[in-house]
């Protein structure tokens, strides 16, 4: 999802369509399997294991002097990202890292009935032959540990929460063995401490790269945002491409409007579009609940749409979408939050007077 740009007489000429083969990668636990197609011709399907030598032979499959190659693959977690940054990193390759919900949809556009890896695979070639292609960036080795260490945070929250929830119902049954309790206890005590552990080595890697230290130091400044939601939201925002705006940013974070309507009598109502980084939208969700409660200025804005008609989920989607241009703007010019630029604040509106509960809005 690159931000376009008018070319330029500087930028390098396209190669013409007989110089381009297309690719598509299906990505499992264990098999790679690539479809090809060479100077107009279909290649038979190989197999490769998921495995650094793997990712070396595809490679040396791929590349060819005086060709370019554009591989597509699907955004399937951990398990292809070494093979995308391998590819990456070698002259005369181009990686696409399409959402799987975009391969899905296209699938069905082909008309393809059946579904498995080697159909898949066909599925990317021709996604990579027939759509704009799209350049993947890779992130840097910092961006990539923070996101890797905030991520393991976010879960080991969640299990957290899951067994504190356990102990609450095991408190209330007396018919339960005591050492049911007890183990609940420890397995809380053990996730407690891991979390600490992964909270102290994620502030250790900010500390030491100036770009995420600033960054950092200007998400705490904003109401509603300390420590925990600071480090998940940098964590998703570094592996976001420099070139993009903050439209881009929006729906990179899923939070863009979705339409749908037709003629004069199907009018849904309009919702996010969700299609995109689940762990972004989670990380401005609560930032955004306690900002409308404390900060006068998002407060007021909240309440100008409660007032439109608008119901609080809505308007608390459109603030968590207000602190998201915030942040857009203080990492470009890199000043700390002035709600004053989001939205003046109107006499009377009190900073700390709760207008609704989290069970109200969750």
């Amino acid at each position: 999802m690159n931000k376009k740009r008018m070319p330029t007489s500087q930028d390098p000429k396209p190669l013409a369509p007989d110089k381009v083969d297309p690719c598509g990668t299906e990505v499992s636990a264990q098999e790679l399997i690539v479809a090809l197609c060479r100077k107009g011709v279909q290649q038979p399907l190989k197999s490769f294991p998921n495995t650094p030598e793997g990712h070396r032979e595809i490679v040396r499959y791929l590349a060819r002097k005086g060709r370019l190659v554009r591989v597509c693959l699907e955004s399937t977690g951990v398990y292809g990202l070494d093979l995308a940054l391998a590819l990456a990193a070698q002259a005369g390759v181009e990686v696409m890292v399409a959402n799987p919900r975009a391969i899905r949809h296209f699938a069905q556009a082909l008309m393809e009935r059946n579904k498995n890896d080697r159909v898949d695979a066909g599925v990317l070639q021709e996604f990579a032959a027939r759509m704009p292609f799209e350049p993947w960036q890779p992130p840097s080795r910092p961006a990539l540990h923070l996101c890797a260490l905030a991520r393991r945070l976010e879960a080991i929250t969640d299990l957290c929460a899951a067994e504190k929830n356990r102990l609450h119902a095991s408190a209330a049954a007396q018919a339960l063995p005591a050492i049911i309790r007890q183990d609940l206890e420890r397995s809380i005590h053990f996730h407690q401490r891991a979390a600490e552990h992964l909270t102290r080595e994620a502030l250790k890697l900010i500390s030491s790269d100036n770009t995420l230290q600033l960054r950092y130091t200007l998400l705490v400044t904003i109401p509603g945002i300390a420590q925990t939601s600071a480090l998940r939201i940098l964590a998703e925002l570094v592996m976001i491409s420099s070139d993009l705006d903050v439209r881009q940013w929006v729906a990179y974070a899923g939070l863009d409007p979705r339409e749908y309507s037709s003629g004069t009598s199907v009018h849904k109502k309009v919702r996010i579009s969700k299609a995109g980084n689940r762990h972004l939208r989670r990380g401005l969700y609560m930032p955004a609940l306690v900002a409308v409660c404390h900060d006068p200025h998002l407060r007021a804005f909240y309440q100008h749409l409660l007032a439109r008609g608008k119901l609080k989920m809505q308007a608390l989607v459109a603030v968590e979408r207000k602190l998201l241009h915030a942040i857009y703007g203080m990492f470009k010019h890199q000043q700390p939050y002035d709600g004053s630029k989001l939205y003046p604040r109107p006499e009377g509106i009190s900073p700390c007077q709760p207008t609704f509960s989290t069970a109200e809005v969750a």
